[in-house]
């Protein structure tokens, strides 16, 4: 282990990092997506360009580059040496820090209700506005501008006057440059994501829309604008009569490898930092991305787990985004769709695909109001991925898409979502008759009543036994009853030991999976003969009254109970 440790090279990793200026000062290590520049000048006719990718793929950072390289305020051509972009020396001429830039993100516009986040939103813009107080001092201002500059940093102004801010300002820096501006507005649909959650749609909307229309409509001070979120908002919702306006999404192929790490750029990754025989584990965690004609990695998991490895070299993959991303949304999809959706589910948890139609061209407040939008909302956001078409066992009818779980670390985040769903949805649902069942030993009612809670659930891990044992594990949770896993009990480890205390009973279960339906007596007989070999129970007999002991089989969503009272 210590001389694994010497070998892994320390690279300067910056996570949680996405200020581009800050990365190349620091000598942190940076993946060259610098050409982006030049894709997007391409089509310099093209006033709005609205990039949408999920969150965790390098938006940010993207928008940083693109301030620090045309903004006229900055002397950036030391940070870009060295980079794919500085080859492009005519380019690099005519439109490295050259531009005014306006630079906006609305990330953390967020609240609880509508004037919270309404006052978190002036503030970002009262931030913005103290970036170009040197407009105050020229004389050329209009000074009705001027009061409005000022309002508007000291966070006073009239919400009319917020509606305009991006306007005013760009109308400003216009004046005193004698040049259009370039507009960076960053994660645009996130004040309304969150308001869609909150219970205050309507009013955030109204506030987003002026706020875009007046920036992006109609602006005779605008060269051109990016703008970049999770989910492209239906045009007439916010970009309202917006003219030349482009989308680039996950399924089109234009910027793709630009958000993301392509195999090549990985194994570069893990080159530099000697870190290449763990490239298989860091494809089946972190791959699986379909965007357009690219493949790509995550890139905010690779470069978390790279810094892990730097400090242990044997740490074990993890799932980092869900610390970081509003998994809720697997939830409300469960919680929504209900058992319509349970054969889906399943056929994904188990490594299958799904075919559905994307609609990518959604409203928030609709987002609930159709199964096929769901699907598209966890396609869209990252959750689930296109497959190749030479990985499909079917033709997939036009206008449809084969859906995925892109990779182990979406997976695990699916599994724990239904795990909590179960567990949360089992203490809602009658349990009464089969909690009577197994006091009083009716095998019978029990197998009954199980089977109708397994009918309920949606499986995972292929109906592995863990499946299983969560599933038991979690009828019994909350309900009063002491229950333990996989805890010593006599000569080894029963699965669940169920205790009612108040009345000295407990019951031991011990959980095997058939292999075939024909299977489930012999299975259970065999548990239950394991309970007995192995004195599973043993230990109760002095504390307890009655210690029932039960045997359950299961095969896919079928079971079958056997018990005797082993004080008998």
């Amino acid at each position: 282990m210590k001389q694994e440790a010497v070998e892994m090279k320390e690279i300067n990793i910056p996570v949680g990092i996405s200020d581009f200026k800050e990365i190349c000062k620091n000598g942190y290590y940076y993946v060259d997506k610098t050409f982006l520049i030049k894709e997007l000048l391409k089509t310099t006719a093209t006033k709005v360009t609205l990039i949408t990718r999920p969150r965790r793929f390098g938006k940010t950072m993207a928008m940083s580059m693109l301030a620090t390289y045309f903004d006229i305020r900055e002397n950036s051509q030391d940070l870009f040496d060295g980079l794919e972009i500085s080859k492009e020396t005519d380019l690099c001429k005519e439109w490295m820090n050259q531009w005014p830039v306006v630079f906006l993100s609305l990330k953390d516009i967020d609240g609880l209700n509508f004037e919270d986040a309404y006052e978190r939103l002036v503030v970002q813009i009262s931030n913005l506005y103290k970036n170009y107080t040197y407009l105050l001092e020229y004389d050329k201002i209009d000074p009705d501008d001027r009061q409005i500059f000022l309002d508007l940093k000291a966070g006073k102004a009239e919400k009319a006057q917020v509606f305009q801010a991006l306007r005013t300002l760009m109308r400003m820096l216009q004046i005193y440059h004698q040049k259009k501006v370039i507009l960076l507005l960053d994660e645009y649909d996130v004040p309304i994501a969150k308001a869609s959650s909150n219970g205050y749609y309507n009013q955030m909307l109204d506030v987003m829309k002026g706020i875009m229309s007046t920036a992006l409509k109609d602006n005779t001070s605008l060269q051109f604008s990016v703008v970049t979120g999770c989910l492209r908002i239906a045009k007439e919702s916010v970009f309202t009569g917006t003219n030349n306006f482009v989308t680039d999404s996950i399924t089109d192929s234009r910027y793709n490898e630009f958000f993301g790490f392509t195999q090549a750029e990985v194994d570069q990754i893990l080159e530099d930092a000697d870190a290449g025989k763990h490239a298989e584990s860091v494809k089946y965690w972190y791959d699986g991305y379909h965007f357009g004609n690219v493949d790509v990695y995550c890139p905010w998991d690779l470069m978390n787990y790279l810094c892990d490895l730097q400090r242990n070299p044997e740490a074990k993959p993890d799932s980092y985004w869900k610390n970081t991303s509003d998994n809720a949304i697997i939830r409300s999809f469960i919680d929504y769709a209900g058992s319509s959706i349970t054969k889906k589910l399943e056929t994904l948890l188990a490594g299958g695909y799904i075919i559905e139609q994307i609609e990518e061209s959604l409203t928030y407040d609709y987002l609930h109001s159709s199964e096929e939008n769901l699907w598209s909302i966890l396609y869209l956001t990252g959750y689930l991925t296109t497959v190749r078409e030479e990985d499909l066992s079917t033709s997939v009818p036009d206008g449809l898409s084969a859906l995925a779980i892109p990779n182990a670390e979406i997976q695990e985040i699916f599994e724990t979502t239904v795990m909590k769903w179960f567990s949360d949805s089992a203490k809602t649902w009658s349990r009464q008759i089969l909690f009577d069942a197994v006091w009083k030993n009716d095998c019978e009612l029990l197998t009954q009543e199980m089977n109708k809670l397994l009918r309920k659930t949606i499986s995972y891990h292929d109906y592995k036994e863990d499946f299983y044992h969560a599933f038991l594990a979690g009828i019994f949770a909350g309900a009063g009853y002491s229950v333990e896993s996989n805890k010593e009990h006599g000569e080894g480890r029963s699965d669940i030991v169920v205790s009612d205390i108040v009345n000295g009973r407990v019951a031991v279960f011990e959980v095997k999976k058939s292999n075939a339906l024909a299977d489930l007596v012999s299975d259970c007989e065999a548990a239950l003969a394991q309970i007995d070999d192995r004195m599973y129970a043993k230990e109760f007999e002095d504390d307890y009254d009655e210690v029932l002991c039960y045997g359950i089989s299961f095969f896919k969503k079928r079971c079958l109970v056997k018990g005797i009272n082993c004080q008998q």
